[in-house]
């Protein structure tokens, strides 16, 4: 490709990003269908002329250095472009094309689209975005995501995974591929590539996208990638990138149901009117409204970082310091939080995204809060009747749905209107916004509001002297915030009066504190009743743990009802953690005892009863035998040929040939049979719940398969060794009632079949001494 088949460079002051600008091609990777091995697409990768800005690292760094960044990434997708007609890449095949983030919003795509008009076949096009321009500019994102599909090309989301963002974005881009990072091939699986794979899953089930799995360089990714869901793959696996298309290759052709189908959820007039014709709407005070948003914020933060929140609120006053507080946390633990208002900043909060609403815009008539995830929709819209009076009071005609799709085109609609980040130092709120609704005149050193009078003085002066924090929490006010807090509290919390006063207690609660408790607490407040619990706080910017022995107290007015609550905290930490040492320690004393109480009854060798725990065993299922009318057998079983083994081979051969002996008894029992090592080659075997006419013989028959279960040889030290076993049978009742009676006989019988077997052996060797020692007949004589 000549450097006049691009765009014309702009010259800079760096002569060698002015020549890798103009010398800029594409390579091509290939993408293959994994269930048919042809090749469905390829990926146009960008490279600069051999040198330093060779890598596209290198060159795409240095032309954001220098301002140049638009101009290089639109070289780029020109170069891919040209080079995927020259290389007669064009359907049935598809080019994947990248864009930058910085420069979504001004990406001259009717360029690209003359170029594919120009090109001897139709130029299938699938429009990647990669997860960083997600959280920068998601705006311009929407946007360009809707002006690709208007072209009829596809659209691909890179990286999914890599950050959790991606995942909570899949609903709104709605992308017709999704390229799974490269770390979810390559690296062993674990409970994050599992909440990964769970929400792309849902989506491609739900939408029809396929999955395409990235970094696939031999068949252990391939299977990782098929175990994935994936459907497509790319990798040096199925080739490097190269100039053109892959020779041999057998080609097919990419489906995409959904390619080209543009949403119109960008530019819709706004959340509320997103909602069906036909929706039923109900008429609400805005206090019901506030109740009906915390509850799907609390929604928002268990889905968590998978999470969309999109929200209005009029103007930037109603963003309260109760506000404040919950949208903190739904930064922390959510994947995106944009907020929208008049006068709002561009940031809000650290990590909260938003907007100036202009008093035109008919969001700004609105109250909007969209919740989305890959498992979850929920969104509440509604509309302002403009009603006079006190601001709690003012009516609302609102919807809640959970639609899918209304939700998205909600969110959408509301996304389209945040502001790009520009810099990494977030805006501040207003003033307005974050002083406490008191007047600051009216607070005293620790923010209660009091008079002046002698009495009073001296009461706050005690308050201030205390010892234990003390705080107070208006509970007519939203969210209940802290109106007073003393100079200890201060000190336990860690924190200024300024960064207390008009929050929630709950910004002192460890993610680690008892559910339980927490529950207690929550509950007594509901109820107006009075509570007491050890909670687990965090102090200070440190975020240091700390026990809190939290005291609270209801106050009520004339009328009864609970104002204000009064809670004293003590830091009780030494003593909860004496307590839990005691408690480690009983639990070690406990376990040490344990475990001289099961060494005193356990074989060590092969981990059976020993014959002491047999004992205790059973007598107690003889009470319960006789108890029902059963019998219970008691075999005693002694190696036959163990010794020999034990002299050739070892002790250590002889350990393990026990070990495997025991091994088999036990997979021959039954779970409720017991079973015991008396010691030596000596084992014992108890069978409870027989039938009394029929117990000998079915324990005679135990003993005989347990017999051939210890004959089969045993691999040991190099060779196989097959040992016998002798066993003797009694059964209760009748040989006796007692362990000693049953354990006496069975010994007996034991040696009795013992000396069978050697009398057998040895009359067997007899006669065939004798069968040697016949001499050979004579040869006949002739006469």
């Amino acid at each position: 490709m000549t450097t006049t088949d691009h765009a014309p460079v702009q010259p800079g002051t760096d002569p060698v990003l002015d020549d890798a600008v103009r010398g800029v091609h594409s390579v091509f990777q290939p993408i293959v269908e994994l269930d048919t091995g042809r090749v469905v697409a390829y990926e146009a990768l960008a490279r600069g002329p051999v040198g330093p800005l060779e890598r596209p690292d290198a060159l795409f760094a240095a032309a954001r250095a220098a301002g140049r960044l638009a101009e290089l990434d639109e070289a780029c997708r020109a170069a891919a472009f040209r080079g995927a007609v020259e290389a007669a890449l064009v359907s049935p095949l598809t080019v994947f094309v990248n864009v930058e983030p910085e420069v979504l919003d001004s990406a001259p795509l009717d360029d690209l689209l003359a170029i594919a008009e120009r090109a001897p076949g139709q130029v299938r096009v699938v429009m990647e975005i990669t997860e960083r321009a997600i959280a920068a500019r998601p705006a311009e994102l929407l946007r360009t995501v809707e002006r690709v599909r208007e072209l009829g090309w596809a659209i691909a989301v890179d990286d999914v995974g890599a950050e959790s963002m991606s995942l909570a974005f899949l609903p709104l881009l709605r992308p017709d591929v999704v390229k799974l990072d490269l770390r979810l091939v390559q690296e062993r699986p674990g409970p994050e590539i599992a909440e990964i794979m769970n929400a792309v899953n849902a989506y491609a089930e739900r939408s029809g996208a396929v999955v395409l799995a990235e970094g696939i360089e031999h068949e252990g990714h391939l299977r990782t990638a098929r175990g994935l869901g994936a459907t497509l793959g790319q990798g040096w696996y199925f080739g490097r990138p190269g100039p053109g298309a892959a020779p041999g290759a057998t080609v097919g052709e990419l489906v995409l149901p959904g390619a080209g189908r543009p949403s119109g959820a960008v530019g819709a007039v706004s959340p509320f009117a997103c909602l069906p014709d036909g929706t039923p709407l109900r008429r609400a005070p805005k206090a019901l409204l506030i109740e009906l948003s915390k509850q799907l914020e609390r929604e928002a933060m268990r889905m968590g970082e998978t999470c969309v929140v999109a929200a209005t609120f009029q103007e930037a006053r109603h963003f309260t310091v109760s506000t404040t507080q919950r949208y903190r946390d739904l930064v922390d633990r959510t994947g995106f939080v944009c907020a929208l208002g008049e006068d709002l900043p561009v940031e809000p909060l650290p990590g909260l995204r938003g907007a100036h609403l202009d008093p035109a815009d008919p969001v700004r008539g609105e109250w909007d809060v969209a919740v989305l995830s890959p498992h979850f929709s929920a969104a509440l819209l509604a509309r302002d009747l403009g009603d006079d009076g006190p601001d709690a009071e003012r009516t609302f005609e609102y919807a809640l749905t959970y639609d899918r799709d209304t939700v998205s085109r909600a969110a959408s609609s509301l996304l389209s209107r945040v502001a790009p980040r520009v810099g990494p130092a977030p805006a501040a709120l207003p003033a307005a916004v974050v002083t406490p609704p008191a007047p600051a005149a009216s607070r005293p050193a620790g923010g209660l509001a009091v008079g002046t009078s002698n009495a009073e003085v001296l009461l706050r002066r005690a308050l201030e002297a205390t010892p234990s924090g003390v705080t107070v929490v208006d509970m007519r006010l939203p969210d209940q915030p802290i109106v007073y807090a003393n100079a200890a509290f201060r000190e336990l919390a860690g924190l200024p009066q300024e960064e207390i006063l008009g929050r929630n207690c709950r910004q002192l609660q460890s993610p680690d504190a008892d559910p339980a408790a927490v529950a207690r607490i929550r509950a007594a407040v509901a109820g107006g009743a009075p509570c007491r619990e050890t909670v687990l706080n965090l102090r200070g910017p440190e975020q240091t743990p700390w026990w809190n022995e939290l005291h609270l107290a209801p106050v009520h007015d004339a009328d009864g009802t609970v104002v204000q609550y009064i809670g004293v905290q003590v830091d009780v930490t030494a003593r909860v953690e004496a307590e839990r040492a005691l408690v480690r320690e009983r639990d070690r004393t406990s376990a040490a005892l344990a475990r001289i109480q099961e060494l005193a009854f356990t074989d060590p060798l092969t981990g059976l009863p020993n014959r002491r725990r047999l004992e205790e065993q059973v007598e107690a299922a003889i009470w319960e035998a006789r108890a029902r009318g059963d019998a219970l057998g008691l075999l005693f079983v002694d190696l036959d040929g163990f010794k020999a083994v034990n002299d050739a081979l070892g002790h250590a051969a002889g350990d393990e040939l026990l070990q495997v002996v025991a091994g088999r008894l036990r997979d021959r029992v039954r779970r409720r049979d017991l079973l015991a090592r008396l010691g030596g080659d000596e084992f014992l075997v108890a069978l409870p719940d027989l039938h009394p006419e029929t117990a000998a013989a079915e324990a005679t028959r135990v003993a005989d398969e347990l017999v051939a279960a210890i004959r089969r040889p045993v691999p040991l030290m190099g060779t196989e060794v097959s040992v016998g076993a002798s066993i003797g049978v009694s059964v209760c009742p009748a040989d006796g009632v007692v362990f000693a009676d049953l354990l006496h006989r069975a010994d007996l019988r034991m040696y009795e079949r013992k000396a069978l077997a050697r009398g057998a052996s040895a009359r067997a060797a007899t006669a065939r001494a004798a069968a040697s020692a016949v001499p050979p007949p004579a040869a006949p004589v002739l006469r």
